[in-house]
């Protein structure tokens, strides 16, 4: 009876083990769909401005004074309000994903903050038109959301570049 009882314990730690095992291996299983999951929404920030259409609306938009008017906005270039669009699109987008948390703002702001934050004081007058030619005020709220929040994170921080901040990383 004592070697039935001793297998008994010995299975039942055995399988306490085998429990702890599992719960361990689903965590760090977790963990690297996290990272994973992480690194495909970098991606997809990274694609989303990389195409030819936001890199010349990039250009052309970034050259313009702060706070333009949508009819100076129209009168620079036949194309300008539709290059607006692109930008207030793409930057809408870019603000779900970090409120969604599928973005952390970190990785939003490593890549694109400043540029959002200037994109938006060239924008904010002719979006605030079109909310009101639309009586809606939710016209690229994701837009203005992401650089509000990028600004307070700037303003938080030291404004200093990459190449100096991280000057002592080695891989």
């Amino acid at each position: 009876m004592r070697d039935l009882a001793t297998l008994a314990n010995l299975a039942e730690i055995l399988g306490a083990i085998i429990v702890i095992g599992g719960v361990v291996f689903a965590v760090i299983q977790i963990r690297l769909f996290r990272r994973q999951r992480l690194e495909a929404a970098a991606i997809e920030v990274i694609r989303s401005w990389q195409s030819p259409g936001f890199t010349r609306a990039f250009t052309v938009i970034q050259k313009l004074p702060d706070g333009i008017s949508g009819a100076k906005l129209r009168a620079h270039c036949p194309d300008c309000e539709s290059m607006a669009m692109t930008i207030g699109n793409t930057f809408e987008s870019f603000g779900v994903m970090v409120y969604r948390r599928i973005v952390p703002l970190a990785v939003v702001d490593e890549l694109l903050g400043g540029a959002t934050v200037v994109l938006w004081r060239k924008l904010a007058v002719w979006v605030d038109e079109l909310r009101k030619e639309q009586s809606r005020e939710t016209v690229y709220e994701w837009f203005q959301w992401l650089a509000e929040r990028l600004q307070e994170q700037a303003s938080s921080n030291k404004l200093e570049g990459a190449h100096v901040k991280h000057r002592d990383w080695k891989p």
